[in-house]
């Protein structure tokens, strides 16, 4: 009977990593839905951050982990300010001008940051194989910046240096888990973190002149609160429970390619084909950093925390 309880858990761990995959792959199109009705990039930046700390924060009270050392509490919440309210901003900014399809694509770069992060924060070695990771993800960044986007017949340099810097911004994140992860659960860093991003975009969405009005537009803000943020992190969390970190990362780079997949089929974005050729570079690049044998790999590369 063992054998059947551990099929169930590694069965229910691999379907919880493609679930929080499916949800990260709806970021893009429900942004452009909100885009639609009217909401800034700044609007729904503040509003997936905002809704999502909540849900952090709901979940940190009910297990009594809410209360930390105001210090920590301080430093989340600065890094939350840079970390995640940069970071959404950026990536909104990017969907808009440049389109969803190639702002996903180069988010995907984060792993390559954080492997150059691991060697000047961490003194990691880079192995050649690494390094040859990074070159043709470093190859596949410029096709798909030549590219230009995948909005038709548009080209805009600031949507592609914002999807750029999403990937920075996002690659932050890594380093600063690998301190804290092991003192301080996912939940209470993410609470701190997401209200401290929102409290950084307050001043620059339009909440100050009232909030969204109907309900249309607040069930897609849920949507990418709860669901993209709350929800996948959580089932993400949960699957590295009962899967190791490798297959988790792996089933992970489905995201991009479901991402790309819905706004093809709803919106009619499309690569060139140097963009095509610059995001199967990306993601091939970011697949075998992702299975390098864990020995060289810090463990903060497995996926998303």
């Amino acid at each position: 009977m063992s054998w059947r309880n551990d099929a169930a858990r590694t069965g229910a761990g691999y379907g919880l990593a493609l679930l929080a995959a499916v949800l990260w792959s709806a970021i893009g199109p429900l942004s452009k839905m909100c885009q639609a009705e009217g909401l800034s990039p700044l609007d729904i930046a503040f509003w997936r951050a905002a809704l999502g700390g909540l849900c952090f924060a709901a979940q940190s009270a009910c297990l009594r982990q809410l209360r930390l050392p105001p210090a920590h509490a301080l430093l989340f919440a600065l890094f939350g300010m840079a970390g995640v309210g940069a970071f959404f901003s950026v990536l909104q900014v990017a969907i808009l001008k440049s389109g969803a399809a190639v702002s996903m694509v180069l988010m995907y770069t984060a792993p390559v940051w954080v492997a150059l992060f691991a060697r000047l924060l961490f003194h990691e070695a880079v192995s050649r194989y690494r390094l040859g990771c990074i070159l043709v993800a470093l190859a596949g960044t410029g096709l798909v910046c030549l590219s230009g986007g995948s909005l038709p017949a548009s080209f805009s340099a600031l949507g592609i240096v914002c999807g750029l810097a999403s990937g920075f911004c996002y690659a932050l994140h890594f380093p600063f888990f690998v301190w804290w992860k092991e003192r301080y659960s996912t939940a209470v860093i993410y609470t701190y973190m997401l209200l401290g991003g929102a409290l950084s975009l307050l001043p620059f969405a339009h909440i100050l002149e009232g909030a969204p009005a109907g309900w249309e537009v607040w069930t897609l803000l849920l949507l990418l609160g709860v669901g993209t943020n709350y929800a996948a992190y959580y089932a993400y969390g949960q699957s590295l429970r009962l899967i190791p970190q490798v297959p988790a990362a792996v089933i992970g780079n489905v995201e991009p390619l479901l991402a790309t997949f819905w706004v093809w089929q709803f919106w009619g974005e499309d690569f060139s084909l140097s963009g095509w050729a610059g995001s199967v570079c990306i993601l091939t690049a970011v697949l075998c950093i992702t299975l390098e044998p864990r020995t060289a790999v810090p463990r903060s590369e497995g996926g998303r925390e």
